[in-house]
């Protein structure tokens, strides 16, 4: 009989030190130390980020595509930029496309496939998502008779209904909008499968990564999808969208610019000027995720760092499913254990609504997010309508210590 199969070891995070380089995690709440778990709102930034963002503003502050050193200094952190972002996603530099957040960025690119589509074609959203990626596709449909199927969301798992998924698909299927990661409930799509269906359809995909990369490093080639983004402040950066584009497609797509403005990929989807700080400053958090890996590309650095973060993270949201089952009260909505997941848990207390249990956390220095974050018919489906959940997420700098003070704090707030 062979031997049993082993885990390999993995090396912990220094989880002190990189809750060293996070200046917000030096305030207090009245005598509190405030912990965050708002990361799937936005996480806190590192000194790092925060020194590449004031050293652009302080030296080399200009505007693009001019001959005098700063202008020449921008096009060259610009550029550097895009290079660390194709080592995030896995794809080349001239397919990383900036813009504000990703939920304009989508609308833009809505806006761009749009205008070769007819009225009939067909565009698939699922129920699981994000309004970021149904709301474009929507619009999609008032304005040019585009026809949007929805896959249905499978309440008792959690998950998406893949046979809703798979017959969803037509002769006039364009394009299958989808969420790598629930932002409410933190479930995993096994997004790779669907752009595979989405492409043995003749369609393409578009996937929405923005809760995704902040727990799991992108790899748009392993994926197989035609377009991903992703937002950097979920990711201990700025405010800053992040658009994957198939070269082939970002060249010939109809996009909406200006006459005067450049032609080529990656800057013609990029319309008027850009944060150019942000952009520095999102790189500048890519680097520092990638500072706590090991490995001789930035790539393998990222890789490593990733896999270690998500056995820490899988530590911190066991110790917390426990302690909410140990609690009683708490009704948590999500994935079974052991199905894959992000570190993002969505709770009710029965005799309170959301908001105040938020609030009253708060007062102990325990930040929490509360609603539907905009994963409105996610919150549809379950019927907790405006009100929502509560919203428990973890970052790379959350610590055990702080998963036991909200779970006290919990038992506190309901007992009392």
């Amino acid at each position: 009989m062979s031997a049993p199969a082993t885990t390999p070891e993995v090396t912990p995070l220094d989880l002190e030190a990189i809750r060293s380089a996070f200046p917000a995690l030096r305030r207090t709440q009245g005598d509190h130390p405030v912990a965050y778990f708002d990361g799937p709102g936005g996480t806190q930034v590192p000194q790092a980020v925060v020194e590449a963002m004031a050293d652009y503003l302080q030296h080399h502050n200009a505007n693009t595509h001019w001959v005098y050193p700063t202008s020449e200094e921008t096009d060259a952190l610009i550029a550097a930029s895009r290079a660390t972002f194709a080592d995030f996603l896995g794809c080349g530099a001239d397919e990383v496309v900036f813009g504000a957040n990703m939920t304009t960025i989508s609308f833009h690119l809505a806006r761009a496939l749009g205008r070769g589509w007819v009225a009939g074609d067909e565009v698939i959203v699922t129920e699981l998502d994000h309004h970021a990626n149904v709301a474009p596709w929507q619009a999609l449909a008032r304005e040019r008779g585009i026809v949007l199927r929805t896959v249905r969301l499978d309440t008792e798992r959690a998950e998406l209904d893949w046979a809703d998924l798979e017959a969803a698909f037509t002769p006039r299927t364009r394009l299958l909008a989808i969420g790598a990661a629930s932002n409410a409930l933190g479930t995993i799509t096994d997004v790779a499968r669907a752009a595979a269906t989405a492409r043995a359809h003749g369609a393409l995909s578009y996937v929405d990564a923005v809760h995704y990369a902040p727990h799991r490093l992108p790899d748009v080639a392993a994926i197989g999808c035609d377009f991903l983004a992703c937002s950097a402040y979920k990711f201990c950066g700025p405010h800053v969208g992040v658009l994957y584009g198939r070269r082939a497609l970002l060249e010939r797509l109809d996009v909406p610019k200006l006459a005067p403005a450049p032609d080529t990929v990656p800057e013609r989807l990029e319309t008027g000027t850009q944060n150019h700080e942000g952009i520095v400053g999102a790189a500048a958090a890519v680097d520092f995720l990638a500072s706590w890996g090991r490995g001789a590309t930035r790539r393998e650095r990222l890789t490593d760092f990733y896999a270690r973060l998500e056995h820490q993270e899988g530590q911190l949201v066991e110790r917390l499913l426990d302690g909410l089952d140990a609690l009683g009260q708490p009704r948590v909505t999500g994935v079974a254990r052991g199905r894959p997941r992000t570190a993002t848990v969505a709770f009710r207390l029965p005799a309170l609504p959301a908001t105040e249990v938020a609030r009253r956390l708060a007062a102990r220095g325990l930040f929490v997010s509360h609603g539907h974050y905009y994963a409105q018919t996610v919150a549809e489906r379950y019927g907790v309508g405006e009100e929502g959940w509560v919203r428990v997420g973890c970052a790379p700098y959350t610590s055990p210590g702080e998963i036991d003070r909200l779970l006290q704090a919990l038992d506190g707030i309901q007992c009392g």
